[in-house]
Parts: structure tokens; sequence; C-alpha cells
């Protein structure tokens, strides 16, 4: 384990890791540069690669490594750039690679110093383009390590034009000692800011692997594998950091001195003096340098004045390394600041929302989101944050001597993902029993998008006669609950804080700034506090202690609405117009072909089923089986249910039946013709499947015109005054699309899919975005639609609207058929029953006695009862026989009933 995590750590912060083949036209000079500006005697060189791009003079750029790196970690960036016409310089810091010295920690006077004497050496070169005497036209980019360097040589330094940093702290202190706690409320306009408090929690877990990553012995070359020849128990590190970390490695403090030599490699000390237009990106996926980090860079900046626009990626050093999308924005941050090219990328804010689904075995899939300024800066709009209640009152937990077994929450290089699984292995349990204590919030109504740092108030007092010290140190994390059980620990971090406890039993409320996050949170999910007392990846006391904590007032829940964006963060607009004209032209074009191959090759009614699926299974690469041995048969006429919980396969199902998928196995036929790609009986199947696509510069009733007239066929076919009564748009059918909200174009979707009138209609949950009028009228609509003769498949689950919409029902659970029959067959299935009755509780009462009978509920004047395996008749004459009138004795009522039981066992997709 420890291996495979170093490995990946110093993949992640040794350099942005961009890769790609050296451009035609670039030459690379190799040089050794004697430092000029060095505090100490020992003549530092650094071994340095200097780029040449065809065209000279240019504006040149610094591009430093990150920790345990090399000028080599940086060979792909720093060949991306020349290609885009800069002079680029890298250099090995001190003590890494073949230059000499030793790591001081991005020190003023050593590393800071080293990076000032190469701006001296750009001043020299007649490649270089100047603004002046000694002055280069330059800018600096650099991840973590480097990322840091970039703004302490930008703070000290002002002949930087542009900078760039990456994944990199504020505060050294605040991220190696994190202290989230305050006395009083932090600001509530900073999306991913906290309020630090003095002697934080010890990060020992990321502090440990970087300090191996620089503490081999000095003579060997850590990038290359280099042996060393001798042993040294600090390796690079000068005497004064290494005696930082064991002081605190020891004890779990911050002393003012480790503090006052942090401060000093803190880009906090300097911000607020950065006049250079300032580009700052920031991963969603890192327990070393959160969101906060970059939260409070910006904001220094900012308050004095300067220019800063910030992007978060879906990334970072527990996530995957800054990819293209970062590569384009520091190119295209530069081009205009240092060289004035293209256009001026603005001082906006950008984030990457992740959906969960993958596109293949590896590849997540993602939307960017941009709003035109960061929250709460000078001149800015502040942050909406939305108010969660949360329940329960204080709880008990209880923290171990030695502060063993710890939470196992997060690991460097890996986040939450360990502590994800080892959540659901006994021995790696991550909730020791007793050990923390969790406040829910209500199902959420609606669907949520957290974009920030969520916050609540968490009170700590002591409990009589248990045992306590002086202070608690406790740590807070924030996970999204699904109701079929799984969790997930949004951020892959906590946040920990040292709370001083009164001996006198006085609760203390301090306010907690939880870890940083994007994460949508899907309605009917629930958010949840848990505060716990131990955490692997920090050092705690380890003195036993009980402590009473609670939660206080609300969780506030931060939000940055944004418009959907590129990669590179521009507006899709125009580009998404011309994009989408394509896809109509090309589906026409193929609509048409398949209409005219339908009225030569078949008959109008068909020769079987409206659909046949036989043995249908879907593996995509990698393994994953989404759909296994799925069969099931529609008949004309009816309205089909598909119904499973998330990740159950029915998309899959439905991607297939429209021919989007190749099955890995199986068949699928309608009206008696194979389906696959390019079928011809496809063009008897409306379909609407994952949601709607139009253009968004033409109103309602032209896309669907435009639409109709893509397939070829008479307009008199269309019936498109058909589909836009269904649609209820009203005047809105007259404006652009690009103005409607959710649930407008949903109906239009579902209007689209309609025109035709296909003999099989198939819709991917209908009724999102509707409301419950809407919802009313779609559920009519289904019926009589196939009243008419067709057939109608919805996937769905809002179980009461199938249980009102659909004549029959297919459950799935994790890619297979648990149940297939008509809604009242399903609904009767399991033996429980509903009995209406003059005494309900004495009824309860008897029901509760019979053998086998369990799951005994009052509901609405009636009793409900699991009464599995025991004979319905056998429960109503037990009633009688006590004296309970019996009026109505029916199956149960609800299709969730019969949805819970037939996967509420194991949910889990």
């Amino acid at each position: 384990m420890a291996p495979l995590a170093i490995s990946v750590v110093l993949a992640v912060v040794a350099g942005l890791l961009l890769t790609g083949a050296a451009p035609a036209g670039v030459a690379v000079a190799e040089e050794r540069v004697t430092e000029e500006r060095v505090t100490t005697s020992d003549g530092v060189e650094l071994d340095t690669s200097l780029y040449l791009p065809a065209v000279t003079p240019a504006p040149a750029v610094l591009v430093a490594h990150g920790f345990g790196g090399s000028k080599a970690s940086v060979d792909a960036d720093a060949r991306a750039l020349v290609a885009s016409g800069f002079v680029v310089l890298t250099w090995s810091a001190r003590g890494f690679g073949t230059s000499t010295g030793q790591i001081a920690l991005d020190s003023p006077d050593h590393e800071v110093a080293d990076a000032r004497a190469l701006v001296d050496r750009l001043a020299t070169l007649p490649e270089v383009q100047q603004d002046g005497p000694g002055d280069p036209r330059v800018g600096v980019t650099g991840a973590s390590y480097g990322g840091a360097l970039a703004l302490l040589l930008a703070g000290y330094d002002p002949r930087v034009d542009a900078l760039a940093p990456v994944i990199t702290w504020n505060d050294l202190g605040q991220a190696l000692f994190p202290n989230t706690a305050t006395a009083t409320p932090p600001p509530a306009d900073t999306p991913a800011g906290g309020v630090a408090a003095p002697d934080g929690v010890f990060k020992s877990g990321w502090a440990g692997m970087l300090f191996s990553a620089g503490s081999d012995p000095s003579d060997g070359d850590p990038s290359t594998g280099t042996p060393a020849t001798g042993v040294n128990p600090c390796g690079r590190f000068t005497a004064e950091i290494c005696a930082a970390y064991t002081e605190a490695a020891t004890t779990g403090r911050l002393s003012p001195a480790t503090a006052e030599l942090l401060r000093r490699s803190s880009p906090a000390t300097v911000a607020g003096r950065i006049t250079a237009p300032t580009l700052l990106v920031q991963g969603e996926q890192d327990t070393l340098f959160g969101l906060d980090q970059a939260d409070a860079t910006a904001r220094q900046i900012a308050a004095a004045g300067g220019r800063v626009k910030v992007e978060w990626f879906a990334g970072g050093h527990d996530g995957a390394a800054p990819g293209v999308a970062v590569r384009d924005s520091i190119r295209d941050w530069f081009g205009f600041h240092l060289a004035g090219t293209g256009d001026d990328p603005g001082t906006g804010f950008s984030y990457v929302v992740q959906s969960g689904v993958r596109a293949g075995a590896n590849t997540p899939t993602s939307r960017t989101l941009a709003a035109p300024a960061y929250p709460g800066l000078p001149g800015t709009a502040p942050l909406l944050t939305t108010p969660l209640p949360l329940d329960g009152g204080p709880r008990q937990v209880v923290h171990p001597a030695g502060g063993h077994p710890a939470a196992i929450t997060s690991l460097p290089g890996i986040g939450g993902a360990l502590g994800s699984v080892a959540g659901r292995i006994s021995a790696f349990a991550a909730d020791p029993a007793g050990q923390s204590a969790t406040f829910r919030t209500e199902p959420l109504a609606a669907s949520l998008l957290v974009a920030g740092t969520p916050r609540v108030q968490v009170s700590v007092s002591r409990v009589p006669g248990q045992p306590a010290p002086a202070e608690a140190v406790l740590f807070a994390r924030i996970t999204e609950l699904a109701p079929d059980g799984r969790r997930t620990l949004l951020g892959g971090a906590v946040a920990p804080m040292r709370v001083p406890v009164p001996a006198d039993g006085t609760p203390v409320t301090v306010t907690v700034a939880l870890p940083g996050v994007v994460a949508p949170v899907e309605s009917g999910n629930q958010l949840a506090v848990s505060i716990a007392t131990t955490d692997q990846g920090f050092t705690g006391p380890v003195e036993p202690a009980v402590w009473q904590v609670g939660v206080t007032g609300d969780l506030t829940v931060p939000v940055v609405p944004g418009t959907s964006a590129t990669a590179s963060t521009v507006p899709l607009g125009p580009l998404l117009g011309i994009v989408a004209a394509l896809a109509v032209a090309v589906l026409g074009w193929a609509l048409a072909r398949l209409r005219r191959r339908r009225d030569t090759a078949q008959p109008a009614d068909g020769d079987g089923p409206p659909l046949v699926v036989t043995g249908l299974a879907k593996t995509y690469a990698g393994g994953f089986q989404a759909v296994k041995d799925v069969s099931f048969t529609v008949e004309k006429g009816i309205v089909l249910g598909l119904l499973g919980p998330n990740g159950a396969g029915k998309t899959t199902v439905l991607r297939m039946l429209m021919g989007l998928v190749r099955p890995t196995a199986g068949t699928i036929s309608a009206f008696g013709q194979p389906i696959g790609p390019g079928s011809p009986v496809l063009a008897r199947i409306g379909a609407f499947v994952e949601g709607p696509g139009f253009l968004p510069h033409l109103s309602g009733r032209d896309n669907l015109r435009l639409y109709w007239a893509a397939t070829g066929r008479p307009a008199a076919d269309a019936h498109i005054e058909e589909a836009l009564e269904i649609a209820e748009l009203g005047a809105a059918l007259d404006r652009r699309v690009g103005t409607y909200s959710q649930g407008m174009r949903q109906r239009l979707a579902i209007a689209q899919a309609m025109l035709g009138l296909p003999d099989l209609l198939v819709l991917d949950e209908p009724t999102n975005g509707l409301d419950p009028p809407q919802i009313s009228t779609m559920r009519d609509v289904l019926r009589r639609y196939a009243a008419r003769g067709r057939t109608v498949v919805v996937s769905s689950h809002l179980l009461a609207e199938v249980e009102q919409t659909c004549t029959h029902v297919v459950v799935m659970h994790r890619g297979e058929v648990v149940a297939d029959g008509t809604v009242e067959e399903i609904i009767a299935g399991g033996g429980a029953a509903t009995f209406t009755v003059d005494a309900p509780e004495r009824a309860a009462s008897v029901l509760s006695d019979l053998a086998g009978v369990r799951s005994v509920e009052v509901i609405d004047g009636g009793v409900h009862a699991e009464l599995n395996g025991t004979p319905r008749g056998a429960a109503v004459r037990a009633l009688v026989t006590a004296g309970v009138e019996v009026t109505a004795a029916g199956p149960r009522r609800r299709l969730e009933d019969a949805f819970l039981q037939l996967v509420g066992e194991d949910r889990t997709p």
C-alpha cells in the first residue's frame, strides 16, 4: 500500500503532468546557472533548461515543478507552452534533481531568491521580450510546491507580469495544521473559505508522506533514482525544516517557531501585494490543499485591487492530474496577458460537476459551469446559501485510549476512496463503534448542487463523571445518504477542530467549516454531518475521553449558479447551435431513410408484439456488467413501467432498444423485426431517452417543425398540433427554447417523441421537471395513447405515478429482472394485505400475535401487514373471532411496498 500511495502522490505533486511530444521547431538549450543571491555560503547550483520557440524575441514563462520532482517533471508543460510561442525556462529546485542545496520549503531567502535570480537571467537573453532594462516580459506557473513558488515570486518580484498557480497552498500552517472551528461565525460570502484558529490538528498522514519524499540522502537524485552514498536522517531538508517536522510528528502540536517557519513559506504573507493578473486553479479532490486555500488567496489578491480568476477542476492531489482543459486555460491566460493575443479570459469563476456516470470503464462524465465572478469578491454578488435543518439533540461520543482504532476516511493521494471501501469491511470500519455522532437532514425535495464550503455550528461539552482532558479534538465530515443505504463522503475529507472545553460542563459552540466540495445531491437523498473523535490521517490525543456533541441551527450549504460551458469555460452559445443543427440534419437523414424503408419493407401493423426482449446482456470495457440476461415481452395496448433503483440497468436497456448501444448478448425485436443500429423498425418507435436536445435560438414550434421536416415525411403525418396540445406550452411555443425552464423543455421533448404518432413510445423519466397538474395531464395522455391501440414503455423512479399510469411493470435490480407482471400482480405479491376494520389498534394486536406475520402498521384507519405466507382468510378469521369487524381485506395498496420488498434488502446499484 505505501509504495503505491507514494508513487501516486509524487506523480501528482511533482508537476502538472501534461504529456505531449516536442513540437517541431523547438530548440532546447541545456545550461547550468550558479545562483547569485543566496543567504548561505554553499554556492547552490540550479540545473535549468531553456526552451526557445521558432520566433523570438518572445515573452517568457518560468515553469516550476512540484515537490519530489525536478525539471524533467514539467518537460511536457514546457513544450506545450513553447509551441504556443513562449520562451520557457525550467529548473530543478534546490535539493531536487541534480541541483545542489537543501530544501527550505519555498523560503523567500532560498527558493524564492533562486527564482528571482532566474528572472535576472531572462533579462539578459536576447530571445526574451523586455519591458525595460532588467525587466523581462515574464509569467510563472507551477503546481503544488511550484504553485506556491509562483505566488511567492509574484509577491516578492514586481517584474512578474502574469501567473497561474495550480493546486497549491495559501497558508502552509493552516494546510498542515488545519483547525476549522471558530468561536464566531465567519463571513457568509465565502464559497470555500474558513477562518483559522491557532494550534490546529496535525495532518500527520500527508506531512509524513511529503517528508519521506524529500528525506532521501542529499547526494542522490529522487527524480531519476540515482542512489545515494551516505545516510542523513534529515535527507535534503535544512536542519530547521527537519527539526520542525520532528517536533510536530512527536508532539502533534504547532509551536510558535514552526508556525513562523511555515508562515514565511506561505503566499498569504504576500498575496495582498500581488498586482499581476492571477489565474488560480484548484482541485476539487484534494485533502492536502483544499478549495479553502485558493479561496483565501483569491480574496487577499482581490482585496488589494489585484485581478484574479478562479477555476476548480475535477482532480487534485487525491484525484486526476490537471488535464488539457487546465493547460488550455493557462495558455490562454499567458497568451492574453503576456503576448496580447486571443480574447480576454476575464475574471470569472468556473467549476466542474462530475455526474458519477462513466463513459466506458474509467472515464467519468462531467460538465463545467461558469459564473461571471467568484462570489463575494469586491464588487461581486454575495454567495447564495441554502439552510438545511438537522435532526436530533446532543449525543455522546467516545475517544479511546491511544486514539485506536481510528476512523479511516482518507489516505494521502487517495482521498476518501479507501474510506468508502473500508466502511464496508468489518476489519476496517470507517466509523468505529461509539466514536461518532451523525445528524441528518430530511430527504431533499429537489436536487441540490453544493459548490463550496458547507458550515454548521457544533456544541461540545463534558459528560459528568467521565474522563475528559482540557480540550476536545474532533473531526467533522459531510456525507450524502441514499435511500438504499449508500454513503458518499463529500470531498473525501474531514474538518478537524481543537476545542477548549470548560471543566464545569458548560457547552462550547463553535462554527465548523466543512471540507469544500462540488457535489450534486440527488432529490430524495439526505445530507449528514458526522462528528467523530478519531481520524487516521491526523494526530489526535492519547487520553481517553467522553464528549457530548450536538449541532445548533441549520447546515448551511453554498450554491453558485452557473451556466454550462466547455472545458475551457467558454460559453457554448453559437457553437452549441451549430452542433445541434448538424445533429438534427444527420438524424433527419437517417429517419428519412428509415421511414422510406419501413413504407416499402413491412406492413403497418407488423407481425409480432410491439417489444420482445430475450436474454439481453451488456458488459462494458473493464468487465462491468450493466445488464444480465434480461427478458420480457410488451403486448399491444399497454403502458409498461420499467422500474429499478439507480444503476439497475433501465437506461442501458432503453438505449439498446433504440439501437444506440449494441448488446453483448441477447436480442430485441419490435413488431417481429430485430432491433439494432439502423434497423428499419426503429421508424415505428418514438423515444425520449437521456434528456432533451433542441436548437436554443429557435422557438418550440419551429424545433418540432424542423425535426419533422428532417425526416422527409409529409407535414400532414406529423400531427404537430396534437403534440403541441400535449406539451401545453401556450404562448411559450413561439419563444426561443433557450428561455425555457427544465419542465418546459421536458414537455417539448415528449411532444417531439410523439410526432407521427409512433406505434411504440419509449419515455425515460418523462415527468422530471413537471409540476403536479402537468404530471396528472401526462398520466392521462399516456393512457389515452395506449388505449388507441399503441404501446408505451415508461422508465421512472416515481412509484406512485407508475402505479397510477401503468398497466404492467418490469422491476430490474442489479441488471436483472426480479419481477414482471401486471401492477395488480406485483402489488399482491409477497402476501401483504390491508384490512379495513372498525378497531384498527385491536386488529393490529391480533395480527401481530399470528405466527409468521410481521410489519404490522395502522394506516389511515386500516391495518397493513406482511402476512409472510399466512393465508389472508386465516387472518380475517382471527380478526372476526377476536370481535373485530372486517369490512374489506385486500392486497397491499402501494406499488412502493412491493418494490421495496423486491429490492429492499440490497438496493445498492
